[in-house]
Parts: C-alpha cells; structure tokens; sequence
C-alpha cells in the first residue's frame, strides 16, 4: 500500500511534468509569433524609410502619409516589443516551473526506487530467517 502512494506521486508529477512542457511550448510559439511579427514591422518600416529618404520626385507628394504610416508602425513595434517581454518572461516562468517538477518527479522516483530496494532486501532477510532454524530446537529434550 506505502508504495502505491508513492507510485502514484512521481506518476502525478510525471503528467504534470507534461502538462507544464505543453504550456512552455504554448509560450515559445506566442513568442515565435511575437518575433515575426516585429520583423515583418521592421520590414515595413524600412520600405517606408526607403520612400521618405527617395530623391524620386514621385514620392514627394505623399511624404505626410509616409510620416504617418512611418509613425503608426513605430507604435506598433513598441507595443509588440512590450508584448514580446511579457512573452519571454512567461516562457521563462513556464521553463522554471517544468524543471522544478521534473527535478521532484526524478526525487520521488528515486526514492520510490530505494524504498522497493529496502523492501527487496528485508524480504531477504524474512526468507533467510525463515530457513534458519534455531540451535535451541534442534536439541530433543527427553
């Protein structure tokens, strides 16, 4: 009975362990979006930049939009910056808590192990015992 307990604990530990790495990898894919995001941001503004700066005469009538567009894509980077911090830390927390559980799931293993261990050499020892048989009996009394 003891040692379905703690069976059951490490295999408790062991789903939770799981469940922890499905949320980690929950975490690194928002912050995969997140990056590519930004990049594609980045792109955009480059493109932008590329018109402001142009000494083509075509784009000189839609500077002001370009400014504009320039300026809401600057804010658009900062808020996905901001974003990607946060992403970053909850994929951090996430990381920390899988292998603190893992590290308590391997701990409740071994200790599962060794309590089987004991229990394998205490069975021994009733066996051993059981076979030898006291000099005391061997003596007849008549």
């Amino acid at each position: 009975e003891r040692r379905m307990a703690k069976d059951k604990k490490s295999d408790k530990l062991k789903r939770l362990v799981s469940v922890q790495r499905h949320l980690e990898k929950v975490a690194e894919t928002e912050l995969a979006s997140t990056v590519r995001q930004r990049q594609e941001v980045g792109n955009s503004m480059g493109v932008v930049m590329d018109a402001i700066s142009s000494l083509n005469e075509l784009h000189r009538p839609f500077a002001r939009n370009y400014a504009e567009r320039f300026s809401r894509l600057m804010f658009r980077d900062q808020q996905l910056s901001n974003l990607q911090r946060t992403h970053e830390a909850q994929m951090l927390k996430e990381r920390t808590k899988g292998d603190r559980l893992e590290d308590r799931m391997k701990e409740a293993r071994g200790l599962e192990e060794r309590a089987e261990e004991d229990e394998a050499v205490y069975d021994l020892l009733d066996m051993t015992m059981a076979n030898t048989t006291p000099a005391s009996s061997k003596v007849r009394t008549s």
